[in-house]
């Protein structure tokens, strides 16, 4: 039998003693301004890339700045996709903190040398939005495996235009960067991946960044394909089912935040939001139907997919859980 029948993540909960998983209270909002970008990553488990023609529009922005503000909302997650590709994106961002948001955005770092974007890095530094940015590994060939050729070299080049302007080095302009394994293996510890992402980008390109962040890649979407197409699906679901750890639970995102997609559809997560898995595993609903004191509490919808973030250290947007 597959070993994503013979594995119930709820079931596994349930035998130790965390189940079901439930909301605490809402903290922030997770915003996806679309699926297009300017790469095509292997692991990217929202399959954007340039051709994608999802883009959220200025009236759905409205809608839920609205909403955030009403709620008491105090952060915000951009992400895409490349979230600054969507032609509204600047104005999101104002719009949110005009309401005293603060604002996460996920930046694959090459963005900031696309055409059209040359003063996006100083855009950023002048208002310190924190940046969570890619960058998979230290190595020029595993980056350019992963990513696509020659994308090593520009996010190096981005990361030393950030920081020319204060990010990685100044406390109020965050840079934090991103690890997520080349193939089917749970991160190394994030600490100590962390002492050797500074040494080796700060002796080889003097770059500096605030965190690293270790997140597992989840068996969806065009990961799961290359799991797939290489035979090795099975073993990766395996050892993300025996390196399950409870202590992961607690602080999942999924906990505290709402993911909300191009269109204003909410979700637990931004996983669940690509497999098109609703919030609470109730109806769709957009994110102006939903009443925020009613959140806190209610079951959120999982699936084989969570072991992926609970396996190990765990996984989340904010890196490492435990």
């Amino acid at each position: 039998m597959d070993i994503r029948v013979r594995h119930q993540f709820n079931q596994t909960l349930a035998d130790h003693g965390c189940s079901p998983l439930r909301r605490a209270r809402l903290s922030e909002l997770q915003v996806n301004l679309g699926y297009l970008c300017n790469q095509a990553c292997e692991h990217c488990h929202v399959e954007a890339g340039p051709k994608r023609t999802e883009l959220m529009t200025r009236n759905t922005m409205e809608r839920i700045v609205a909403w955030a503000a009403a709620s008491g909302i105090r952060a915000a997650d951009l992400t895409g996709g490349a979230p600054e590709l969507n032609p509204e994106f600047r104005w999101f961002v104002d719009a949110l903190r005009a309401h005293d948001i603060s604002i996460t955005s996920r930046c694959n770092i090459t963005v900031l040398l696309e055409p059209g974007q040359e003063g996006l890095a100083a855009w950023y530094a002048e208002r310190r939005i924190r940046l969570v940015c890619s960058l998979p590994c230290y190595s020029r060939a595993n980056v350019d495996r992963q990513r696509g050729k020659g994308v090593f070299g520009k996010s190096i080049e981005g990361l030393q235009r950030l920081n020319a302007l204060g990010y990685g080095k100044e406390p109020e302009r965050v840079l934090d960067l991103v690890y997520n394994p080349v193939g089917p293996v749970l991160p190394p510890a994030q600490g100590a991946l962390e002492e050797d992402y500074r040494q080796r980008l700060g002796e080889d390109f003097g770059i500096a960044f605030s965190n690293l962040l270790t997140i597992t890649n989840l068996p969806i979407n065009r990961f799961a394909h290359y799991l797939e197409r290489t035979g090795q699906m099975e073993d990766y679901l395996r050892l993300l089912v025996d390196n399950f750890n409870p202590a992961t639970t607690g602080p999942l995102m999924c906990r505290h935040l709402l993911s909300v997609d191009w269109q204003g559809y909410v979700y637990d997560c931004d996983f669940n939001q690509m497999l098109g898995l609703p919030l609470g595993a109730a109806g769709r609903r957009q994110l102006w139907e939903i009443d925020p004191m009613r959140l806190e509490d209610g079951r959120i919808a999982v699936g084989s997919h969570c072991y992926g973030c609970t396996a190990g250290a765990g996984s989340s947007c904010g890196g490492a859980l435990a």
